[in-house]
């Protein structure tokens, strides 16, 4: 087994509780003037997942954040084993999994009358699908966690001030100046706390400053707008629901009340578990076509409805927070302005539907973090950041189509319920005929059943979240015979699994001749370096990696998996999923990207591994 670049051991957290924000502001004197190499606007996941993985590099800088903490609302919570992926590259999916509600008890999606009353219908979700157990575990190590915005944040904020980053909290960035698209940036920057102003200068400034993000609108760079489908209010509440909840396991509980009036703004509510099973966000969303987005209920109607959707009057509810958000379409048409770079919600923008946000952000992050530090400690050419958009703008563009279209895919199951109608005789008479002995109630049961099925497109949408491909210069595919695979007939419930250059690592378990604890392909690969995965035969493929190593600077750990190898494909699933022959290699960049595979051995290996990994980096130019 050859390490060209040291250990590839992850490091452990020792996180089990969430974090003091106050603990965190590292404060300055009055210097009217502070240098750093970067400055990131903004500690959500994508800003503090940013600094984490640039820390991982040994890049470190200056988080500012306009908040007095991390986030207060537990806003996004479904992290699903994409992003779990990049965090365990980094030694952090331990911290998330002890902090996080496990996969378990986000067992069902469930539409009901209320959260403690009769429930209607419920789909298998996240990973829970008896009949998809396979695929899950095909795809990758990870599952899916529900881990709070509200807990995950402190676990990436702690990460990167422990590994040297600096955080000002309560400090606002206000606008910036630069000379040239490549030019030295010069930030302005506003201190909350005592409304002084000061300047930050640095070679790089990243906006992952959210939907209003300061950066992306001094920028200017185009958003593409789809209209908006309107607006949603968050409730948070703490209501001890646990001796409900036993035959009712589920992270997410659609409920509607046809036979009662409620006002507009609260047509049905979506309760989703922040801790189990006594703190929820009720997510109410107001009746279809309701445009009066300035309506300010009252706490009392807040509180009146919220006992409605919950369905037992002797539980105690204690609203802890109010938000209203509005459900948006929308994406940048790039991602980067020079030395500037925009990520998360400030470049895409969407409703949570398909769980996809949070994990956005994070994957946004890792792909751009190891590019950042390869160019900085000139291993890559400057060009190489430009793949940086190049990649993730299409994908950001099809998330935010899928949430989105997450929405609407919803409209059949209200239209077979039969919770459209505003008047109440009217949506009575329709739920009713669910339970009536007619044709029009079979049929109105059979629409129901085939609305709840297709929500999977949803709540099992594993080719959604894998199924990442890359097109950019930072891909190499001259060698390909064969054009891109089709993709599969539902790219949203199906992932492909390729090693087709610009798809993600296929994950199969790996062991050592003698067992011990197994690993995935996907831990071989990562770990701030290429990788380069071989097989029998391949020796020559290793020692390639060794001279492209010495010849670039660039970090090459190769191994061999098969019989008698660096490692063992114990089950066989490698030689499946791999594509190339066992003397053929598969190269992965530091974000487990492939960017090149050879189906064979060939004579000029050397010069080959060398020509790629200089397209790559940029180099060849």
């Amino acid at each position: 087994m050859a390490s060209l670049s040291g250990s590839t051991a992850s490091p452990k957290s020792g996180i089990h509780e969430p974090l003091d924000h106050t603990a965190l502001a590292t404060p300055y004197q009055d210097e009217t003037l502070l240098e750093t190499p970067y400055l990131i606007a903004g500690a959500g996941p994508a800003g503090a997942s940013l600094a984490c993985f640039l820390a991982q590099h040994g890049q470190t800088g200056i988080m500012i954040v306009k908040a007095p903490g991390t986030s207060k609302e537990p806003r996004a919570h479904i992290t699903n084993p994409a992003a779990t992926e990049c965090l365990r590259d980094i030694g952090l999916e331990d911290a998330c999994l002890r902090n996080a509600t496990s996969g378990d008890c986000m067992q069902h999606t469930r539409w009901c009358r209320s959260m403690t009353g009769e429930e209607w219908a419920r789909i298998h979700s996240w990973g829970n699908q008896p009949q998809r157990k396979g695929e899950y575990d095909a795809a990758s190590p990870c599952r899916h966690v529900d881990l709070p915005q509200t807990l995950f944040e402190p676990i990436l904020v702690k990460q990167a001030v422990d590994k040297g980053w600096k955080v000002r909290f309560d400090t606002a960035f206000v606008e910036y100046e630069r000379d040239s698209p490549d030019g030295p940036i010069t930030s302005k920057i506003e201190d909350k706390l005592t409304g002084r102003t000061y300047k930050i200068r640095s070679k790089y400034l990243f906006g992952c400053d959210g939907a209003q993000s300061p950066v992306m609108k001094q920028i200017g760079i185009p958003l593409r707008k789809d209209p908006g489908q309107g607006l949603a209010i968050n409730l948070l509440v703490e209501a001890d629901l646990t001796e409900h909840l036993k035959w009712r396991t589920g992270n997410l509980h659609w409920i509607f009340t046809p036979d009662i009036e409620y006002d507009d703004w609260a047509w049905c509510c979506l309760a989703r578990m922040v801790k189990a099973w006594n703190e929820w966000m009720l997510i109410i969303i107001p009746q279809p076509g309701f445009e009066n987005l300035r309506i300010r209920p009252s706490n009392e109607q807040y509180l009146k409805r919220a006992r409605e959707f919950i369905g037992d009057d002797s539980i105690d509810i204690k609203i802890r927070d109010v938000a209203k958000w509005y459900i948006n379409e929308i994406v940048a048409e790039r991602y980067s302005d020079g030395n500037i770079f925009c990520l998360g919600d400030a470049v895409h923008r969407h409703p949570p539907f398909n769980g996809l946000g949070s994990n956005t952000c994070v994957q946004d992050a890792y792909n751009l973090a190891w590019k950042i530090a390869y160019v900085e400690k000139g291993i890559a050419s400057p060009s190489l950041l430009d793949s940086f958009s190049q990649e993730r703008q299409p994908i950001g563009e099809g998330i935010i189509r899928r949430a989105n279209q997450g929405l609407r895919d919803h409209m059949p199951v209200y239209e077979a319920l039969g919770v459209l109608p505003e008047d109440l005789g009217e949506r009575k008479r329709q739920h009713g005929e669910l339970s009536a002995p007619t044709e029009a109630g079979r049929q109105r049961r059979k629409k129901l059943q085939e609305a709840i099925a297709y929500t999977e497109h949803e709540f099992g949408a594993v080719g959604q979240e894998m199924n990442q491909w890359y097109e950019s210069d930072a891909i190499y595919d001259n060698d390909e015979k064969e054009p891109r695979p089709s993709p599969p007939d539902d790219k949203v419930l199906t992932y492909q699994i390729t090693t087709y250059p610009g798809s993600r690592c296929p994950h199969a378990w790996v062991n050592t001749r003698i067992p011990e604890e197994p690993r995935s392909t996907i831990d071989l690969a990562g770990h701030k370096a290429f990788c380069l995965l071989t097989g029998p035969g391949g020796e020559k493929w290793k020692q390639a990696a060794y001279e492209a190593c010495k010849h670039l600077g660039a970090p090459i750990n190769a191994y061999s998996i098969g019989w008698m190898q660096d490692w063992e494909d114990v089950y066989g699933d490698w030689a499946r999923r791999r594509e190339v022959e066992e003397d053929g290699c598969v190269l992965l960049r530091p974000d487990r990207t492939i960017c090149w595979r050879s189906m064979g051995m060939r004579e000029d290996c050397n010069a080959a591994l060398l020509r790629v990994m200089k397209a790559v980096l940029g180099r060849d130019k």
